[in-house]
């Protein structure tokens, strides 16, 4: 008998965010489901850096359970649920916009007061919660926030459809199109989904990371990559634009320095995005005049666009992405902490962290 056709425990294991940079795997109680929800037995949940930093600067108030990359089994449905059935393999996003308000109708899905609220948990506020065995999935996101997973696509490479929808989304905002030069700063799982997205515009992509395996991983996406501190780096950035400087930059890590660094290689008018500065505490200091007088533009893209959840779906589930090989270690819900550690302080090998929640030892 599998495993979510048996009658769902009281219990189970979730890792729980104490405060001070603490995880912690406890027994809690198994989510109850309210109308219209369903449950779901999280197979697989990647590590974000969003949820890292939560953890790493103390951002919200514990007791809390994190992660929502979430890829499982539908393992009950409350009342009224009449498109999904136990056993369906699903992601679930945890956000989902109401679709009516000023924000909404300017597609500025992310500032939606509903799409602020999560609509996934595992106990306590609701956090996403899926780096637990299971989670309990609100009505507004069955309604609209589930997407199905097709026979012969695992949980692991499934669990990427959240993450590619916000780099998507980013993607669309910089319109790159052939014949541009686009410059990604970092090359971590985020930096090398940039890249696999950047190459099917057409543009041509520079690509930085100081770590060698991501530099030769960015080439192979069909990315040129370079160290970000090679003195040849700049000024290749010019020659390949007949000095003029890149299109579009879009800064994929946090190092310090690297807005900057966006700002010299970025040619006048050129588009300048940040997807990677998400915390209140990291400031930036750049030079009014870099913006103003260089008629740059310099914004900001955050999580994920429900009108690009059907298309990530199918990046992801066709296997047009090669995803699967930015997925550098898998470990059980008993080692989360090495998971999140390897994330926070990667090697020279590794990549994606995917959390598997069934798995304690």
């Amino acid at each position: 008998m599998l495993p979510w056709t048996e009658s769902v425990p009281a219990t189970m294991k979730a890792a729980v965010y104490r405060g001070e940079g603490r995880i912690v795997v406890e027994t809690v109680a198994t989510p109850r489901l309210a109308p219209g929800e369903v449950l779901v037995y999280v197979q697989a949940c990647g590590i974000c850096h969003t949820d890292l930093k939560k953890v790493q600067y103390n951002l919200l108030p514990p007791p809390r359970i994190y992660g929502h990359e979430t890829a499982g089994v539908i393992a009950m449905v409350g009342e009224n649920v009449t498109r999904y059935s136990v056993g369906d393999r699903v992601i679930a996003f945890h956000h989902v916009p109401c679709g009516d308000c000023f924000y909404c109708e300017r597609r500025l899905y992310a500032q939606c007061p509903i799409y602020k609220k999560v609509g996934i948990t595992a106990g306590f506020e609701p956090a996403g919660g899926g780096f637990a065995q299971y989670v309990r999935v609100m009505d507004w996101i069955v309604e609209r926030g589930l997407e199905r997973i097709p026979p012969g696509v695992s949980f692991d490479l499934a669990c990427w459809v959240e993450p590619v929808n916000t780099c998507l989304k980013a993607t669309e905002m910089l319109r790159l199109g052939s014949g541009d030069v686009v410059a990604i700063l970092g090359q971590g799982p985020i930096g090398l989904v940039f890249t696999m997205l950047a190459k099917r515009t057409g543009a041509r992509i520079l690509a930085t990371d100081t770590i060698p395996l991501r530099r030769d991983l960015s080439a192979r996406f069909g990315a040129t990559a370079c160290d970000p501190r090679d003195s040849r780096f700049e000024p290749y950035a010019r020659e390949v634009t007949e000095g003029r400087g890149v299109d579009a930059v879009i800064v994929a890590t946090n190092a310090p320095g690297l807005v900057n660094q966006a700002l010299r290689i970025s040619r006048p008018g050129a588009k300048v995005l940040l997807f990677a500065q998400t915390s209140a505490k990291d400031g930036i200091e750049i030079a009014g005049a870099d913006i103003c007088v260089g008629e740059r533009m310099l914004f900001g893209s955050y999580s994920s666009d429900i009108d690009l959840q059907a298309e990530s779906a199918r990046l992801v589930f066709s296997g047009e992405l090669p995803l699967e090989e930015i997925i550098s270690d898998r470990v059980p819900l008993a080692e989360i902490e090495r998971g999140i550690d390897i994330a926070l302080h990667p090697s020279p090998s590794s990549l994606k962290v995917v959390v598997h929640p069934q798995e304690l030892t």
